[in-house]
Formats: structure tokens, C-alpha cells, sequence
């Protein structure tokens, strides 16, 4: 595979005998370990009315979660104004959403159910955790110390950590270096089709969770190596590799 072209999901090379043998469990934030959507969703709507659009209901805005803050505020103007918005406009709108997220960080997000239990019993297992997310660390951090997960997890890497974000498996990468392992020693958690191809471009094994965002479309779909109900529910799934 061109590790540069994520327009077309791919299968796994890799042999997905269960349990699976892996040393690191990469993790997702939005979508996966947090429901995130309503806060994102209250930022953008007070985004949308100072700037004199439409506001959105929360199941269009969820629809674009998951590929960055830069993407979802470009689709919230396209859908409210019914057209691409224009550089200015969007540098504008950018400024003021960040700036209403930063207030409505933490209002309503938490952990999924089983998240907390999840993280306990893989830390319990020896595996090593990485959070993988696409969100800016100006918001990630703070959140998932507000949330109290902060400290499962010994490296995060944000949206903006690497010069590029998932689907790029640049971060995925990264994190197997910092890890000492291959990526085929790694697991990604995930909710949407971005983690299965950055996985799939890394050589790495994917579960995904059905609770999440993935931009509205169903992810028993995908071609994951297997769809879990929670993190908590990966356990018998895999094993501590020596």
C-alpha cells in the first residue's frame, strides 16, 4: 500500500488469530474513550449564532467528529451557510470556536461506560497505553485530566504533536518508536474509519467500538479486526506478548 493514499480501506495482512499477542494498546479520545459530541456540539452552535448562521442539531454536528477541529467547523459553516466558507470567514469562525470550546470543554463529556474499568484491567495486564487522537492538545490535555484518565496512559499524542494526524500513521509510528516495538506489536483502539487506515497503513491491529462517531455510518461495516462493545471487553481478546 502507498502509505500516502487513505482514500480506500484495506484488509490486514496481519493474522488475526484470537487472542490476539500485543504489547501496546493505542487508544482514541472522541468517540472512544469520551463522548465528547455534546460539548463540541454547544461550541458550535454558539459559533454558528454569532456569526448569523443556522444552528445544527447535535446529530449532524456528531456526523463530523472525528477528523479534527479544522474539518469539523468547516462542515458546520458549509451546512449552515450552504456553501464552502470563505478564508477570512473561516479564520474568524476558527478564533471563536476555539475560544467557546475552551468554556464548554467539560460540561457534559465523560468517559464511556466501561472506559475507566477498561483502562484499569489493561494497566492491570501489564500493557503499555498511548492515547492517539486527532484533537488539539490545547484541549486534549486538559480533558482527559479533567476526566480523571489522564494518568492511565504513557503517551499522548494530539492533532497537532506530528507534522500529520491520522489516517496518516505517522502518530501510530511515533508511538511504536517511543514504545520499542513493531507496529504489528501494537493494537488501536478506535471508532472510525481514520483509525482503521491509520492502523491498516502501520501494519497494526484495529478494534473499533459501535458507540462512536465515525460520521454517522456503522462500523460493523469496516474491515476492523473485531468490533467490541467496550475497551473493557478487549481483555480476552488479547494477551501480554514477552
Amino acid at each position: 500500500m502507498d502509505k500516502s493514499d487513505f482514500s480506500q480501506p484495506v484488509s490486514s495482512p496481519l493474522e488475526t488469530k484470537f487472542p490476539l499477542t500485543v504489547k501496546v494498546i493505542m487508544i482514541d479520545l472522541d468517540g472512544t474513550l469520551l463522548d465528547t459530541a455534546g460539548d463540541l456540539a454547544i461550541s458550535a452552535n454558539i459559533m454558528l449564532r454569532k456569526l448569523g448562521g443556522v444552528e445544527l442539531p447535535l446529530a449532524t454536528i456528531k456526523s463530523y467528529i472525528g477528523k479534527g477541529i479544522l474539518n469539523l467547523v468547516r462542515s458546520c459553516l458549509a451546512n449552515s451557510f450552504n456553501n464552502e466558507p470563505q478564508p477570512e470567514f473561516f479564520d474568524r469562525a476558527i478564533k471563536i470556536y476555539e475560544k467557546e470550546y475552551t468554556k464548554n470543554l467539560c460540561i457534559t463529556t465523560r468517559p464511556y461506560p466501561k472506559v475507566i474499568d477498561g483502562l484499569i484491567a489493561l494497566k492491570k495486564a501489564d500493557f503499555r497505553l498511548a492515547c492517539v487522537t486527532n484533537k488539539s492538545e490545547a484541549f486534549t490535555l486538559p480533558l482527559l485530566r479533567d476526566t480523571q484518565l489522564l494518568n492511565y496512559f504513557d503517551i499522548i499524542l494530539s492533532g497537532d504533536s506530528l507534522p500529520k494526524k491520522k489516517p496518516d500513521p505517522m502518530p501510530l509510528y511515533h508511538a511504536c518508536e517511543f514504545f520499542g516495538i513493531l507496529p504489528a506489536e501494537m493494537l488501536l483502539i478506535g471508532d472510525s474509519m481514520t483509525d482503521i487506515m491509520a492502523a491498516r497503513a502501520a501494519g497494526s491491529y484495529v478494534f473499533c467500538v459501535p458507540y462512536g462517531y465515525n460520521e454517522g455510518k456503522d462500523v460493523h461495516e469496516l474491515d476492523c479486526d473485531k468490533v467490541i462493545s467496550s475497551i473493557y471487553d478487549a481483555i480476552p481478546l488479547i494477551k501480554k506478548s514477552s
